[in-house]
Protein backbone atom coordinates (compact mmCIF):
# COMPACT_ATOMS: atom_id res chain seq x y z
CA UNK A 1 0.00 0.00 0.00
CA UNK A 2 1.34 3.41 -1.18
CA UNK A 3 1.13 6.23 1.45
CA UNK A 4 2.73 9.29 -0.65
CA UNK A 5 4.95 11.61 1.31
CA UNK A 6 4.11 14.86 -0.96
CA UNK A 7 0.17 14.85 0.12
CA UNK A 8 -1.93 15.55 3.07
CA UNK A 9 -4.56 13.32 4.33
CA UNK A 10 -7.89 13.30 6.18
CA UNK A 11 -9.56 10.54 8.88
CA UNK A 12 -11.97 9.83 5.96
CA UNK A 13 -8.83 8.58 3.58
CA UNK A 14 -8.86 11.69 1.21
CA UNK A 15 -5.50 13.51 0.19
CA UNK A 16 -4.67 16.71 -1.39
CA UNK A 17 -1.93 18.18 -3.38
CA UNK A 18 -1.45 21.68 -2.95
CA UNK A 19 -0.64 23.86 -6.04
CA UNK A 20 -0.52 27.35 -4.70
CA UNK A 21 -4.49 27.81 -3.90
CA UNK A 22 -5.67 25.28 -6.10
CA UNK A 23 -5.21 21.17 -4.76
CA UNK A 24 -6.60 17.78 -5.88
CA UNK A 25 -8.44 15.96 -4.03
CA UNK A 26 -8.71 12.49 -4.39
CA UNK A 27 -9.62 9.06 -2.46
CA UNK A 28 -5.85 7.22 -0.26
CA UNK A 29 -4.73 4.03 -1.60
CA UNK A 30 -5.81 2.42 1.20
CA UNK A 31 -9.49 3.94 0.15
CA UNK A 32 -9.38 2.29 -2.95
CA UNK A 33 -8.59 -0.80 -2.35
CA UNK A 34 -10.76 -1.45 0.60
CA UNK A 35 -13.49 0.02 -1.51
CA UNK A 36 -13.01 -2.62 -4.34
CA UNK A 37 -13.33 -2.40 -8.09
CA UNK A 38 -14.92 1.04 -8.68
CA UNK A 39 -17.55 1.55 -11.05
CA UNK A 40 -19.03 5.24 -10.94
CA UNK A 41 -17.97 8.43 -9.52
CA UNK A 42 -20.53 11.12 -8.85
CA UNK A 43 -19.73 14.22 -8.40
CA UNK A 44 -22.42 17.40 -9.11
CA UNK A 45 -20.55 19.97 -6.98
CA UNK A 46 -18.58 21.79 -9.54
CA UNK A 47 -18.89 25.34 -8.93
CA UNK A 48 -20.24 25.50 -5.68
CA UNK A 49 -17.81 26.47 -2.95
CA UNK A 50 -18.13 24.15 0.09
CA UNK A 51 -16.58 23.92 3.51
CA UNK A 52 -14.08 21.30 5.43
CA UNK A 53 -15.49 17.91 5.21
CA UNK A 54 -18.66 18.88 3.51
CA UNK A 55 -20.02 16.30 1.14
CA UNK A 56 -18.59 16.68 -2.62
CA UNK A 57 -19.84 13.22 -4.18
CA UNK A 58 -19.59 9.95 -4.06
CA UNK A 59 -17.77 6.79 -5.04
CA UNK A 60 -19.45 3.69 -5.97
CA UNK A 61 -17.73 0.15 -5.62
CA UNK A 62 -19.17 -2.89 -6.43
CA UNK A 63 -20.31 -4.07 -3.23
CA UNK A 64 -20.93 -0.16 -2.04
CA UNK A 65 -21.36 3.65 -2.05
CA UNK A 66 -19.08 5.80 -0.20
CA UNK A 67 -19.52 9.78 -0.11
CA UNK A 68 -16.40 11.29 -0.14
CA UNK A 69 -15.33 15.12 1.91
CA UNK A 70 -14.12 18.17 1.20
CA UNK A 71 -10.33 18.05 2.94
CA UNK A 72 -10.56 22.10 3.40
CA UNK A 73 -13.39 24.51 2.04
CA UNK A 74 -13.16 26.17 -1.41
CA UNK A 75 -14.47 26.32 -4.51
CA UNK A 76 -14.64 23.06 -6.78
CA UNK A 77 -13.06 24.02 -10.11
CA UNK A 78 -12.96 20.74 -11.97
CA UNK A 79 -14.30 17.15 -11.78
CA UNK A 80 -12.00 14.59 -13.14
CA UNK A 81 -14.00 13.96 -16.96
CA UNK A 82 -11.74 10.64 -17.39
CA UNK A 83 -13.16 8.96 -14.68
CA UNK A 84 -16.66 9.23 -16.35
CA UNK A 85 -15.09 6.63 -19.36
CA UNK A 86 -12.92 5.16 -16.58
CA UNK A 87 -13.85 4.87 -12.79
CA UNK A 88 -11.04 2.27 -12.63
CA UNK A 89 -8.51 4.69 -12.93
CA UNK A 90 -9.21 5.21 -8.89
CA UNK A 91 -8.37 1.54 -8.28
CA UNK A 92 -4.83 1.79 -10.52
CA UNK A 93 -3.48 4.90 -9.79
CA UNK A 94 -4.96 6.99 -7.18
CA UNK A 95 -2.43 9.94 -6.69
CA UNK A 96 -2.28 10.20 -10.09
CA UNK A 97 -4.55 10.00 -13.01
CA UNK A 98 -7.06 8.68 -10.51
CA UNK A 99 -8.08 12.38 -8.84
CA UNK A 100 -11.19 13.26 -8.40
CA UNK A 101 -11.36 16.88 -8.15
CA UNK A 102 -9.58 20.16 -8.29
CA UNK A 103 -10.75 23.22 -5.92
CA UNK A 104 -9.95 26.65 -5.45
CA UNK A 105 -9.34 26.42 -1.93
CA UNK A 106 -10.94 28.82 0.47
CA UNK A 107 -8.43 29.08 3.41
CA UNK A 108 -5.05 27.01 2.30
CA UNK A 109 -3.78 27.28 5.97
CA UNK A 110 -7.11 24.83 6.63
CA UNK A 111 -4.25 22.26 5.19
CA UNK A 112 -2.58 22.56 7.74
CA UNK A 113 -4.88 20.43 10.04
CA UNK A 114 -4.70 17.84 7.87
CA UNK A 115 -2.43 14.56 8.66
CA UNK A 116 0.91 14.05 6.91
CA UNK A 117 2.25 10.84 5.47
CA UNK A 118 3.71 9.39 8.90
CA UNK A 119 0.26 10.71 10.72
CA UNK A 120 -1.96 8.95 8.31
CA UNK A 121 0.55 6.09 8.45
CA UNK A 122 0.03 5.76 12.46
CA UNK A 123 -4.08 5.76 11.96
CA UNK A 124 -3.91 2.96 9.86
CA UNK A 125 -1.57 1.29 12.11
CA UNK A 126 1.29 0.91 9.61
Amino acid sequence: MEIKENLKYTADHEWLRMEGEEAYIGISDYAQHELGDIVFVDVTTVGETMGKAEEFGSIEAVKTVSPVFMPVGGEILEFNEALEGDPALINNDPYGEGWIIKIKMTNPAEANELLDAAAYKAQLGL
